[in-house]
């Protein structure tokens, strides 16, 4: 099975493999994070928060346990379908693509994780950051949490194996177009398995033009998830608060 990589996140995320390659990812550093990010944008107990691209739910899951009203929204159906076996009268799950409007506003908007620079089409991302100014109530605040890329690209692997619940992952990661890409090959269940993961290398000035566009005032910067001071060289995340 090949994905098309125009629409590879439309493919690769909706299939049981992408969670079984990520499944280790770190639970307790990201409620560390939605603890302190909660507590700098001050939104109040019971507020609204969108986690835009969500996936299974991780952080939606933990912001509504610790007293949060969540939507949380992905185009995987698998993903929602899954995550809403956890939904609850403050927590809910839709499917929903992420460059349209919501029709509905709230405190906060999150997009974490590198959800961002998938799509084919630049005006998409563009219409990301409008629709997520568009979701957001007259207090509301954005937040883009995004891989710092001059860190990603200077610290790059080129080839990996990852072996997870028996399965062979190759890695090889390259530059190309003012693109990381990710191939992903392996076998399972007597098939191969071949996708690639695409995300644009956003630079803090890339998104400065895109919120110049959108109209929207960029707030603060943060280049961990600890909340510490962006560096462009030494950050390994670029996490941008506007509205």
């Amino acid at each position: 099975m090949v994905n098309n990589t125009s629409t590879w996140y439309a493919s690769w995320f909706d299939t049981p493999f992408y969670h079984i390659l990520y499944k280790d990812r770190d639970a307790i550093e990201a409620h560390k994070f939605m603890d302190r990010l909660t507590h700098y944008l001050n939104i109040p107990k019971g507020g609204s928060i969108l986690d835009l691209a969500c996936g299974k739910g991780r952080h939606a899951r933990y912001l509504n346990k610790i007293g949060f009203d969540v939507t949380g929204a992905d185009l995987s159906e698998n993903s929602i379908n899954y995550a809403k076996q956890y939904e609850n009268h403050r927590l809910h799950f839709v499917v929903h693509d992420m460059s349209k409007p919501f029709r509905k506003s709230f405190d906060a908007i999150f997009n974490l994780f590198t959800s961002f620079g998938y799509f084919e089409n630049d005006d998409d991302n563009l219409n990301t950051i409008k629709a997520i100014k568009a979701g957001l109530n007259t207090h509301g605040f954005g937040v883009i949490d995004f891989m710092n890329s001059n860190f990603v690209i200077d610290g790059l692997v080129p080839e990996e194996v990852k072996i997870v619940n028996d399965i062979e992952f190759h890695l090889k990661r390259y530059v190309k177009d003012g693109y990381i890409f990710k191939d992903i090959k392996f076998m399972a269940q007597g098939e191969d398995f071949a996708f690639t993961e695409r995300v644009k290398a956003f630079s803090l000035a890339d998104f400065e033009t895109l919120f110049e566009l959108a109209d929207v005032n960029l707030l603060e910067i943060f280049g961990d998830y600890k909340l510490h001071k962006f560096d462009a060289n030494t950050s390994e995340r670029l996490i941008m608060i506007f509205k």
